[in-house]
């Protein structure tokens, strides 16, 4: 009798932890810290330090995750001696001016000038001005010039400024522009012109879009390659395995 007790209370404890063992949900299994997809935002770079995402704005972008962006996208974003160049407030003159000339900076736009005792185009190069024995009597109206640079006198003293130069000819003439800002935001400053900066960019098949005066290629849909020199279609097989890939992760 005794044994058939024991036997009996057995029974019910192992019956009591398989309906405990049943009825216990599994811990939900904790995803690790990850990078993909990144929490940070455009313009941002995540690491995992510590075992943790941690953000931070990528070089020469200013600011905090989620909101870096660049030093300047227009150049009334800079202090009016600098320029918007490459997204970054810098000098225009360098590389602005020809030989000889002097370079100052007017409300972001660089002016060229040839420096005192010197004449010329001072976009290409200002030469020495012959030092005169005497002063000749002035006959012409157009000597000495009463134009401003880039610009020539005809006529009856009129100034005109030189083929592809824009301005005031008694002040100064100057290209179209010196920096793309100058530009629509489709074109940017080539050789002193608004042009399309597209042709010749970007590779064989590839596409090119203007984002902010800057040419950026890339491959269209169903191709691969490196779109600055040639974009090819891509194989089957790998476009399977890049859906399934795709699939898989999501």
């Amino acid at each position: 009798m005794l044994h058939f007790k024991w036997s009996r209370l057995v029974l019910v404890l192992i019956t009591y932890n398989l309906i405990l063992a049943i009825s216990h949900d599994p811990e939900p299994t904790e995803r690790p810290p990850s990078c993909y997809p990144s929490p940070c935002g455009p313009n941002s770079q995540c690491q995992i330090i510590a075992g943790q995402p941690a953000c931070s704005c990528l070089t020469n972008f200013q600011g905090s995750p989620p909101n870096c962006r660049p030093e300047c996208t227009i150049s009334a974003e800079c202090p009016s001696q600098l320029a918007c160049v490459n997204q970054r407030c810098q000098d225009p003159c360098p590389g602005s001016c020809g030989l000889n000339a002097r370079c100052h900076v007017l409300n972001h736009v660089p002016v060229c000038s040839c420096q005192d005792g010197y004449s010329g185009d001072p976009f290409t190069q200002c030469s020495p001005i012959p030092m005169a024995t005497e002063r000749p009597v002035p006959t012409d109206p157009c000597n000495p010039s009463p134009c401003g640079p880039n610009a020539v006198c005809r006529g009856h003293g009129e100034c005109q400024c030189l083929p592809e130069f824009i301005g005031n000819p008694y002040e100064s003439c100057r290209p179209e522009c010196v920096v793309s800002d100058e530009c629509s935001r489709d074109r940017a400053c080539l050789r002193g012109k608004c042009r399309d900066p597209c042709p010749g960019t970007c590779g064989l098949n590839a596409r090119c879009d203007i984002v902010n005066h800057i040419p950026v290629c890339s491959c269209p849909e169903g191709m691969t390659g490196d779109p600055f020199s040639s974009c090819r279609p891509m194989p089957q097989g790998k476009l399977f395995l890049t859906l399934k890939y795709c699939f898989i992760r999501y």
